[in-house]
């Protein structure tokens, strides 16, 4: 993706067409009624066109059934948990056996044995290859007999290694009776209930039936035990009630033809999945792919255009179309005038119509709808990587097979938002975070630089000190956008603008005139926009927020912004402080760019607050890239902000007041100290120095032992002088009562390290925990000892 041409050249990406026409979406209605006429067109034309393919198919198989939506939903739709349950023994008897002639059978599922069409064992399991052949009574069924047969299938070690088969109520079984061509038996009524085939069970809820049948069968003896077992339960991922498998006639896509061009696709390069690994998840499960259950018997979404006729009981003959008429005058002209047709009462998987997205909101099937014709294909679809195969895998079939093109060349996969604990939200763990909440009171672009930074494909765990941290930026980012405006020209200072707009930034020659803390912060900037730009086009875009918030609050904002100070407010050259006003609106405007894809809302009301905007943000050009820069100039500025934090750092060490000004003698080679000596104003300001009372020099000062000796970097040092900076027999006395505290804590760690029952008896991190404090402590006290020592010295020499 070319960031650079792209950014302000008005190409939408898929998130405009979504805009647009979010109302024409058929998965957001409730009511056919509500289904925009384009959307519907679409939805239909993709059902027929893969019918005419022979690609869409009706029949009667094993699907995952919801008793309380009574609906059938695909196989992603299903979750499966880890609960704990309870194996049942039963005893099936031997047909024409004694009473010792039964095979005992483990099931987690008893209520399913009304459907039992066959008994399993392993065709090398000696204890039941005598009744191989034989035929079983199926236990509370009035005496129904079934075979037993072997098959490698069954396994020897788990339960007794009896299996009932039950094709009508099991995956695992229907494919076997498939296999072997035994019948299928159902027991269980659409809404959960047992069936007639269940005798005096009949109407009673499959849980309820199951206690039941296990309190008979204890009655009759047929029940051998029941003990806990560890479940893999099927729940639906919209109710999260129990699946049921169950044989039902639905209509099926065929998915191999399909998946094998999705397959290619990636593999020819043609679509690139982010991160990477996703790929591997994708190609298993299109290389594993099962044929699509794309009917619900719901009562929203698209109607499946086929249509039976009034009277005919073989519903095997039907009629697709694209309209009632359509479907009513091919039928008179198959049936006769006088015929009647109704309309498939099922819908279509909302998947279904999802997968048509990338094309369906931009016209098809008209391919010269200048929507269609513009923004198809796309660059990059972005989504969470739960939809991978729900939605993603499908989107690039379905645009491969009506289209020819893959619709769109990357997808970036976003991690799931969690709980600070990383725990997935819901009602009953109270953890749900509302977005409206949070963005009240946060704000909008502190919500979503915050869950932009995530890395792709990784799950994001929110927490109020993430929010906490980016609503600070974002006031940081506006507090620096208001310093500005105090800062520049008025709006009606037509030469100063004109001045600030003659500067030229992308020129070497204009970079190395400029002062070395401008020069520094526009290479510095320079140097962010590359590599901002290289991780957009990369969509690191985790790396892209954190490499401009450092450089804004850590170079720009900590650094440059006061460093200028000393230009505006202090130098009393206007043409200094000139500037200082176009770095400061050259660098911040670049920022606002950078940042804007981030955080729109803010970075646009401070672009547009800017004196002579002539364009919004969002339309503006994205910042040219390899620009001059001078990485000499960089390290020297970096060598004043090691000298300036040094001077701090002493100052914070012995407490100086915050607004006491030292005195300071920075040393170093003739070279540093050119560079460094340029920038007195704003060492000073920034370091909070004596202006009257820097000395530079080549040389320790005279009184180099009663200062604090500072070494910033190689070939620069600074010397302040203790006098100077606090009042030497206070500090003493401060010193030496706190000395002899921290050797009272210190001897009574030595103690207990000297004790041999301590050491002995205390676990050992306990004795490590020790012994590191002991350590710290002894540290402390040497540096005590040693500013005390410096102190006393002093107090003698100035005597």
């Amino acid at each position: 993706m070319n960031l650079k041409n792209e950014f302000g050249s008005g190409k939408r990406s898929m998130v405009g067409p979504l805009l647009i026409r979010l109302r024409d979406l058929g998965l957001l209605v409730t009511g056919l009624e509500n289904v925009s006429p384009s959307m519907s067109r679409a939805v239909i034309e993709a059902f027929i066109r893969l019918h005419e393919k022979g690609l869409i198919y009706q029949g009667s198989y094993m699907v995952n059934w919801s008793p309380k939506l009574q609906t059938a939903v695909s196989d992603l739709e299903v979750e499966y948990s880890e609960e704990p349950g309870t194996l049942y023994y039963i005893k099936y008897r031997v047909a024409g056996g004694s009473r010792s002639d039964f095979l005992t059978i483990a099931t987690t599922r008893p209520e399913t044995l009304f459907g039992d069409v066959a008994i399993a064992v392993h065709p090398q399991d000696e204890r039941y290859s005598k009744y191989v052949g034989k035929m079983a009574i199926v236990p509370m069924t009035y005496g129904r007999h079934v075979p037993i047969i072997s098959d490698k299938y069954v396994d020897k070690d788990f339960g007794t290694g009896v299996l009932k088969i039950s094709p009508g109520h099991d995956h695992n079984d229907y494919v076997l009776a498939r296999k072997l061509g035994l019948p299928i038996l159902n027991v269980m009524n659409k809404d959960g209930t047992l069936n007639e085939v269940a005798g005096l069970y009949c109407g009673l809820d499959r849980f309820e039936a199951r206690k039941k049948l296990w309190s008979d069968l204890e009655e009759t003896d047929l029940a051998v035990k029941m003990e806990p077992h560890s479940l893999r339960v099927p729940r639906s991922q919209r109710g999260g009630e129990v699946i049921e498998p169950l044989v039902s006639k639905q209509w099926f896509v065929t998915m191999q033809p399909l998946a094998e061009k999705a397959l290619l696709a990636v593999e020819k390069g043609e679509l690139t999945i982010i991160p990477e690994r996703f790929e591997k998840i994708y190609n298993h499960w299109l290389t594993n792919i099962k044929d699509w259950c794309i009917s619900r018997q719901l009562w929203w979404g698209h109607r499946i255009p086929v249509w039976y006729i009034v009277g005919n009981d073989c519903e095997e003959e039907y009629i697709v179309a694209r309209s009632a008429e359509e479907a009513l005058m091919k039928a008179r002209d198959k049936y006769g005038k006088d015929v009647e047709v109704y309309q498939d009462p099922d819908v279509l998987d909302t998947w279904f119509s999802s997968a048509l997205w990338p094309f369906s909101t931009l016209g098809w099937p008209d391919e010269l709808a200048e929507d269609f014709k513009r923004f198809y294909p796309t660059t990059m679809l972005e989504t969470g990587h739960d939809i991978l195969f729900f939605w993603v895998a499908r989107m690039v079939m379905m645009g491969i097979e009506f289209t020819g093109t893959v619709p769109f060349s990357y997808v970036y996969l976003h991690g799931l938002i969690r709980d600070s604990q990383g725990r997935k939200m819901s009602k009953t763990l109270g953890n749900v975070i509302d977005p409206l909440d949070t963005i009240k009171e946060f704000g909008t672009d502190a919500l979503r630089f915050t869950l932009a930074l995530g890395t792709s494909g990784q799950d994001l765990n929110l927490s109020t000190e993430r929010l906490t941290a980016n609503k600070a930026f974002t006031n940081k980012l506006w507090n620096a956008g208001k310093f500005l405006l105090q800062v520049l020209p008025n709006r009606d200072n037509v030469s100063g603008w004109q001045n600030i707009e003659a500067c030229k930034f992308n020129t070497e020659g204009y970079l190395l005139r400029l002062p070395l803390p401008e020069c520094w912060v526009v290479s510095k900037l320079h140097m962010l926009i590359d590599a901002v730009t290289e991780s957009y086009n990369k969509f690191f875009f985790g790396d892209v927020g954190r490499e401009i918030y450092d450089f804004f609050w850590g170079d720009f904002a900590d650094w440059y912004i006061e460093a200028s100070k000393a230009r505006i407010y202090h130098s009393g050259d206007d043409s200094v402080a000139l500037v200082a006003q176009t770095v400061l609106l050259y660098v911040f405007e670049n920022i606002l760019k950078l940042l804007h894809p981030f955080m729109p809302f803010v970075t646009e009301e401070l672009w547009q607050a800017l004196p002579n905007r002539r364009e919004a943000l969002i339309i503006s050009s994205w910042p040219q890239t390899a620009l001059p820069r001078s990485t000499d100039l960089v390290k020297r500025f970096e060598n004043l902000q090691a000298l300036t934090r040094a001077i701090r750092n002493a100052r914070a060490e012995y407490s100086v007041e915050p607004a006491k000004r030292v005195t300071a003698s920075i040393v170093g080679s003739e070279e540093v100290i050119q560079y460094i000596s340029e920038e007195k104003e704003v060492l000073a300001l920034l370091s909070k120095l004596d202006l009257d009372n820097i000395h530079f020099a080549d040389s320790p000062p005279e009184d180099a032992k009663q200062s604090v000796h500072l070494i910033a970097s190689e070939g620069l040092e600074a010397y302040l002088p203790l006098a100077d900076m606090v009042d030497i027999s206070a500090e003493v006395q401060r010193l030496t009562k706190h000395l002899s505290k921290m050797q009272t804590e210190y001897e009574g760690l030595k103690a207990r390290l000297n004790s041999p029952k301590f050491i002995e008896k205390a676990p050992k991190d306990v004795v490590r925990g020790v012994q590191e404090k002991a350590a710290e402590a002894e540290e402390k006290i040497n540096l005590t000892k040693n500013r005390l020592a410096l102190l006393k010295s002093t107090v003698m020499l100035l005597q």
